[in-house]
């Protein structure tokens, strides 16, 4: 089965851009077999629970036990008054009780709001409780989460309870709220069956295999690396200071390019499928994984539920790609006024479908910026505006363009900060980069700290035009990366405004 799209919506285009528009634009037709995410772990429970669950820092839950403690606190938290629908928060570090917390808040019929109490600030857990309106919030004895931010429940403190009553809720489609920035995305059990439950999401998890939990807490790929492993009857292990270690034992790895950069694929042997996502991926870095696992390039903002599009990487494979739309999920090149685009032709990318979340959690007017009514499905339903510039190749590959909006301009020219990048990485020695713009200069930065600015800015020359090519280009040992392992950019200024400076005293 395939997609049904409204003829009338397609009328500005010819009969064959209609049917490549059609064709490219649509994953195939899939029924996830649960339609909540936890009844997925819980049928892995009954089926195996001796199966280990979870593992972190030498212990371990099985199945069993980990359904069992989940329900135990869904309970404590049903008779604490938390309803189908409310958001519980989960301010805490990485942990087994992390684990629990999850299960338990979906068991309740709630919604979790994660956040990294190592990372995140009280004015950060200030900004969250209020704006998702969160009454309750679960913490371990590791974790200091102030009192007055509401009320608080510590999940490793749970009564020794074999037996109890499980008080029958409603259920409820609220899942997780992810806050990407200062508005948290509301995430439907919906949303994550369909990428989670259907391949390529599911990535060949099954019983008995190993996935490592590397991303911060907070990160959307964390429900990912939690509950795509969980649901799929695998086991989960937790990172402990040492994310390469716990990643040389997992067949199964998630993580933002920059996580990557930080493994060693020598060490990692084990692993034989990486997923990348989150941003911008190094063609280098792609290429060096590819010849030893399985690597594929995920694409899709948190509000479209983690992953839009998904390609696999094939070594020697050419320029990178985002790929094909997974199951159920539309993704659509358009126009300026929101007509559809030929196959080709650069435009805004927009994401519909099942993937689609509901929105932002308390602020209306951004949701109805964001998120317009989708007027190509037979069905209707909701589209989302990623912000991001692609086409669609001949072989019905999304191609990434840049941001929409997000050009800079030096020198009087306008152009995408990426293309520089991408220009940089391609020096011989340069395996990670990325382009600023400081005090009107165009900046570039390379890893590692030995590649050679002249022969990056010597590439850029040859693929760019002069007002293209960084007039400073500064090695580092590492690009700086945020807790969420994205590009920290701001470091990266902050290193600039530190040798500006420096520069001035040595004047003096």
């Amino acid at each position: 089965m395939a997609a049904e799209f409204l003829e009338t919506a397609l009328r500005g285009l010819s009969a064959a851009d209609s049917a490549l528009f059609r064709a490219f634009g649509a994953g195939p037709i899939r029924t996830p077999p649960f339609d909540h995410v936890h009844h997925a772990f819980e049928a892995h429970a009954a089926q195996r629970p001796r199966a280990t669950a979870v593992e972190h820092l030498g212990e371990s839950l099985t199945y069993a036990e980990l359904d069992a403690r989940a329900g135990l606190l869904a309970e404590l938290l049903i008779r604490g008054g938390v309803r189908p629908g409310d958001h519980v928060g989960l301010f805490l570090t990485r942990s087994i009780s992390m684990v629990v917390g999850v299960l338990a808040v979906l068991k309740a019929g709630a919604a979790y709001v994660p956040q990294d109490t190592a990372t995140a600030t009280e004015a950060r857990l200030r900004h969250v409780v209020r704006t998702a309106r969160i009454d309750v919030v679960l913490t371990t004895s590791a974790d200091e989460v102030p009192d007055h931010l509401a009320r608080i429940i510590v999940v490793d403190a749970l009564p020794d309870v074999s037996a109890f009553c499980r008080t029958i809720t409603a259920e409820s489609d609220a899942a997780a709220v992810v806050y990407s920035g200062a508005t948290g995305v509301r995430i439907s059990h919906a949303n994550l069956c369909n990428v989670l439950l259907t391949a390529p999401g599911s990535l060949g998890i099954t019983p008995g295999t190993r996935v490592s939990q590397l991303q911060d807490i907070a990160c959307d790929l964390a429900i990912w690396e939690v509950l795509g492993t969980l649901a799929n009857g695998g086991t989960l292990a937790l990172r402990g200071d040492d994310a390469e270690r716990t990643a040389s034992g997992a067949d199964v790895v998630i993580a933002t390019p920059g996580v990557l950069a930080s493994l060693d694929p020598e060490v990692c042997h084990r692993v034989r499928t990486v997923v990348v996502a989150g941003e911008r991926c190094p063609q280098a870095l792609a290429d060096t994984w590819s010849t030893r696992v399985a690597l594929h390039l995920a694409y899709g903002p948190t509000e479209a539920s983690i992953a839009a599009a998904v390609r696999r990487h094939e070594p020697g494979g050419g320029r990178l790609s985002l790929g094909r739309p997974v199951p159920n999920t539309t993704v659509y090149v358009l126009g300026d006024d929101l007509q559809p685009l030929p196959a080709g032709a650069v435009g805004e990318v927009w994401i519909g479908g099942a993937g689609v979340t509901a929105g932002y959690a308390g602020d209306l007017d951004l949701t109805a910026r964001r998120y317009r009514p989708d007027p190509f499905l037979r069905g209707g339903g909701l589209m989302f505006r990623t912000g991001d510039l692609g086409r669609w190749t001949a072989d019905g590959d999304l191609e990434h363009h840049g941001r929409a909006g997000d050009q800079v301009e030096v020198l009087g020219y306008r152009f995408e900060l990426d293309a520089v990048t991408e220009a940089l990485e391609g020096a011989v020695g340069c395996e990670r980069a990325t382009t600023l713009v400081h005090d009107g200069r165009l900046v570039g930065f390379i890893s590692p700290g030995t590649a050679a600015p002249e022969v990056a800015k010597q590439a850029v020359s040859r693929r760019l035009p002069h007002y293209c090519v960084p007039t400073l280009i500064v090695p580092v040992d590492a690009l700086p990366t945020t807790d969420r392992g994205k590009v920290d950019r701001h470091a990266l200024l902050s290193r600039l405004d530190g040798r500006r400076a420096r520069a001035l005293r040595s004047q003096v």
